[in-house]
């Protein structure tokens, strides 16, 4: 069973195109590319009304959240209600960069989490070096939401998101020599929650360090998620893109 890239950005790669295709030569089933604000989130339905195969999320990152306003949110609303749009995000806080006031990217966090929940669609999640935080304000506000926890970065807090049934997508940095908490994590994430991803163009996998991440390369990442669980490569292309097609509600020939 071929991978799915459950999130990356065609509008930062060099040749979105030529990604794709790469993509399809390699055996993806379907490529998730996500919104970071209302020019990407545009650009990202784009790609997915030219490609069968890619889908799009619509969201303001934590980066960009002093332009929350309401002109931004009813763009995105707008653009959610596209039928190639399969999810709200990325959103979430990064105090790691702090590249918007904190005040104003718990705004645009809950303001995303209503969003979704208006919409019906999932929630993808972006956290660094703010993990506690943002697991309690998901409690506090999206408790009836499905979440994907997007580059999974919570290692001690993996049994707190098996509980809550949150997805959880791993990206190339699984890969990384310094990464053996990551694994820990991989390797302990429920099953039926598990998922894998590039976030290309970042985050490059081992073997490929120093170039420019691509979707197609999600299968060095799913082949150290299949090691650290005992797996053979068909089992985790099966549970992954099982996953993925059931939280972004996928069909089944895309």
């Amino acid at each position: 069973m071929p991978l799915i890239d459950s999130h990356c950005h065609l509008e930062m790669l060099g040749d979105p195109d030529g990604a794709v295709e790469l993509a399809r030569e390699d055996g993806l089933a379907a490529i998730v590319t996500i919104g970071i604000d209302v020019a990407s989130s545009r650009l990202a339905v784009g790609f997915a009304e030219r490609f069968a195969d890619v889908y799009a999320t619509v969201g303001l990152h934590p980066h960009e959240a002093a332009s929350l306003d309401d002109g931004v949110l009813d763009e995105l609303e707008t653009l959610a209600a596209h039928p190639r749009v399969v999810a709200v995000g990325e959103c979430g806080l990064d105090f790691y960069r702090d590249l918007a006031p904190r005040d104003a990217q718990r705004r645009a966090f809950s303001a995303q989490i209503e969003l979704a929940r208006r919409v019906g669609l999932p929630l993808v999640v972006h956290v660094r070096e703010a993990g506690d935080e943002a697991m309690a304000q998901l409690a506090d506000e999206a408790g009836d939401l499905t979440v994907v926890m997007h580059c999974f970065s919570l290692p001690h807090a993996v049994d707190e998101c098996n509980a809550r049934g949150y997805y959880a997508s791993f990206a190339g940095n699984v890969t990384f020599k310094n990464a053996g908490d990551l694994r820990a994590a991989a390797a302990r994430v429920r099953e039926d929650r598990l998922m894998v991803e590039t976030d290309a163009p970042f985050l490059t996998p081992v073997p490929n360090r120093g170039n420019s991440n691509t979707p197609a390369w999600v299968t060095h990442t799913a082949a150290v998620v299949a090691e650290v669980r005992g797996w053979d490569a068909a089992r985790v292309a099966e549970v992954t893109t099982a996953n993925a097609r059931r939280v972004f509600a996928l069909p089944e020939s895309g």
